[in-house]
């Protein structure tokens, strides 16, 4: 599925290739939650590094999180005008890219369960919405995007 995006004000607009176009992972880990969260979470998509086309380039800028071991290699992309969360790149896994879905323009199908991870950083203010169907980790879960994809047959 083509997965066409922008930021907030426009400056940014992009589009990605994806087998992996349900939102269904909620992170509420502390990163997320500052950098992209208007829940208190964010929610991530997969997709494929090297369909990447970008128009407004010059205006993305990227941040590396701090963390206990020191700087996250992965990269967050963001508008540097209008400060929207855009995509994650880590260079461990050149091949993905992982666009949030509050980014997304195109409409995005409707997951039949959600994985709800990093719930240890939820805040008290965060109610999460957990369905009946719906997974949840206090850390991160072992099944994948593409596992998760795999396993509810979904795989576009």
């Amino acid at each position: 599925m083509l997965l066409k995006g922008s930021c907030h004000c426009q400056s940014v607009k992009f589009q990605v290739e994806s087998k992996h176009p349900y939102p269904f992972n909620f992170c509420y880990c502390s990163i997320c939650r500052k950098t992209a969260g208007g829940g208190g979470y964010a929610v991530n998509l997969s997709g494929d590094a090297e369909s990447l086309k970008i128009e407004g380039k010059e205006y993305i800028g990227i941040y590396n999180a701090k963390t206990d071991g020191g700087v996250s290699p992965m990269e967050r992309n963001f508008c540097r005008n209008c400060a929207s969360a855009l995509w994650v790149y880590d260079p461990r896994w050149p091949e993905l890219l992982h666009p949030f879905a509050s980014a997304i323009d195109s409409t995005l199908p409707v997951p039949p369960e959600r994985t709800h991870l990093m719930l240890s950083s939820k805040k008290g203010w965060v109610e999460a919405d957990v369905k009946a169907n719906d997974k949840c980790f206090s850390e991160y879960p072992e099944e994948s995007i593409a596992q998760w994809h795999e396993r509810l047959n979904l795989v576009k």
